[in-house]
């Protein structure tokens, strides 16, 4: 609510305009805006999603969570998915706040849904959903979880669904999680109190259950006996070299098989590059910067996930970009920024859009 509230501030101030179906790089060049504005600030997000790179993950049934995320929240380009529901165990490959959000759709009553902004296409789609089990699995270990608390209570309190976390992979974190930052031991200790605690009643009898599944990394999606649809999982167990969040997983040889009709994976966001004059680093999948100055482009900024990479939450990319913002102001106060002659702003580039049609 605080950031919708905001937005609508800002967007309500006259000194802000909104253009839209615009696609920069393709209907106007990033040199042209430079021309028409005395500073650009590139912040466009992080479009597209990590593949997985192994056998199987084009099958039926095997979907990105970000695209699965775009169906549910309606995006135009999302909205004919169409994800088949139908079975009863889900696999979604990922420990981050969308791999949570994903299961928590999967598994939310539909009163709970309809109180929600969903889609009415999605509703419906869910109302039909046979999907009664979610298994999230990480390559790592508890303490490399990358989701947070708040998205953790949210799914364990979740009405209707029962977690299904085993004592036995947290055994012997005692002093790690003693030693480790506040928010990283409220959060393993949460997991914890939910693995050794006897269920509520109600929630001893949910129908449905969702649980976490630790140190399996996975290697090959596994089809049907005809070939076209995912029946499974091949994952390699693993086990940490190192510790805390650095901490490497190695496969240890072996390899079990996981059930499921429906793959979801949640491996992470990836920017892609803009438009050829923008320098750009396809390994990081960031464009090169210091505090949010574009490397050799003055007057060109950046910010949110193409500036450090996918990764925190509202509040991380809310200073992030009032990091880039002062880095505007500065350039701006020290003559960085030649503001001495106008430029024309949006008119010039409207002029540009009309041209090409």
């Amino acid at each position: 609510q605080n950031v919708i509230n905001t937005f609508t501030q800002t967007a309500r101030s006259d000194r802000c305009s909104y253009y839209g179906n615009v696609a920069v790089g393709k209907d106007v060049t990033v040199g042209e805006l430079q021309q028409a504005y005395h500073a650009v600030v590139l912040s466009y997000g992080a479009e597209d999603n990590r593949v997985l790179g192994i056998p199987g993950e084009n099958l039926a049934g095997v979907y990105s969570a970000r695209a699965f995320v775009g169906w549910y929240n309606g995006l135009p380009e999302n909205q004919h998915l169409k994800p088949d529901l139908s079975c009863e165990t889900a696999l979604v490959l990922g420990h981050g706040n969308v791999a949570l959000d994903v299961a928590r759709i999967l598994l939310s009553p539909l009163d709970l849904l309809r109180k929600t902004d969903i889609t009415a296409s999605s509703l419906a789609a869910l109302a039909c959903s046979k999907v009664k089990r979610v298994w999230l699995v990480g390559r790592r270990g508890p303490l490399q979880v990358a989701f947070t608390i708040k998205e953790l209570r949210e799914m364990i309190n979740l009405p209707g669904a029962r977690p299904v976390l085993d004592p036995a992979d947290f055994t012997g974190l005692g002093d790690a999680v003693k030693d480790a930052p506040r928010p990283r031991k409220r959060l393993t200790e949460l997991m914890i109190k939910t693995a050794l605690e006897k269920p509520r009643e109600e929630t001893a009898a949910a129908a449905r259950e969702w649980g976490l599944r630790f140190q399996r990394s996975p290697q090959e999606v596994l089809p049907t006996a005809d070939g076209t649809r995912a029946r499974g999982v091949r994952v390699a167990l693993t086990r940490l070299q190192g510790s805390g969040d650095s901490a490497q997983a190695v496969p240890t040889g072996e390899v079990e098989e996981l059930e499921c009709g429906l793959v979801l994976s949640s491996i992470g966001y990836r920017s892609l590059p803009l438009d050829p004059a923008v320098p750009f680093d396809p390994q990081l999948g960031v464009i090169p910067n210091s505090s949010g100055r574009v490397r050799g482009a003055p007057g060109l900024y950046c910010s949110g996930w193409v500036k450090r990479g996918p990764t925190g939450v509202i509040i991380t990319t809310m200073n992030d970009s009032f990091d880039t913002a002062q880095a505007v102001l500065e350039d701006l106060q020290a003559g960085v920024l030649d503001v001495a002659t106008s430029r024309e702003g949006f008119g010039a580039v409207g002029s540009i859009l009309r041209s090409r049609g």
